[in-house]
């Protein structure tokens, strides 16, 4: 399950115990926040697309959606998000659970601009009702991004 892929992740940071799970889904924004008990944007949600025969994930704010025009600017092609059968094996985790850590080797992970407006984000830990809270200079080092971009708007 890829929430021990998580927990085996951070314990080599000795996090794993930060990690939270719920009774309550923590699938979407809205159920997260709920959950957490905090504003829908503050949920880091983890959105996966393909880029010519690459698989890629942006985490994002939670009231944040994909801008087609700088998504393609930046990538190069039009923003087409993976199909749902395509998630958990080109990711290693499935819909709902999807976050930066411990995915697939070849995944190249972003973290988008719309984060930095708050101290600490949620992202999700491999489950549907798993986060785990951490500043936005830990979900920096421990997403092991490439490179932030600028890629959403609405926030």
């Amino acid at each position: 399950m890829a929430i021990e892929k998580v927990h085996t992740y951070f314990k080599q940071f000795q996090m794993e115990d930060q990690i939270l799970t719920f009774e309550a889904s923590t699938a979407t924004v809205q159920e997260a926040a709920a959950a957490l008990g905090c504003e829908p944007a503050r949920i880091a949600k983890s959105l996966t697309f393909s880029v010519g025969e690459d698989a890629i994930l942006i985490v994002a704010a939670g009231d944040a959606k994909v801008d087609n025009s700088k998504f393609k600017a930046h990538f190069g092609v039009k923003a087409r998000m993976l199909k749902a059968d395509e998630v958990e094996p080109q990711i290693g985790h499935a819909i709902g659970g999807v976050c930066p850590f411990a995915v697939n080797e070849d995944v190249t992970v972003y973290l988008d601009e719309s984060l930095k407006r708050f101290d600490t984000v949620f992202p999700a830990c491999g489950s549907s009702n798993s986060a785990i809270e951490l500043t936005i200079a830990e979900l920096d080092r421990y997403s092991n991004n490439k490179e932030w971009v600028d890629v959403f708007k609405g926030w």
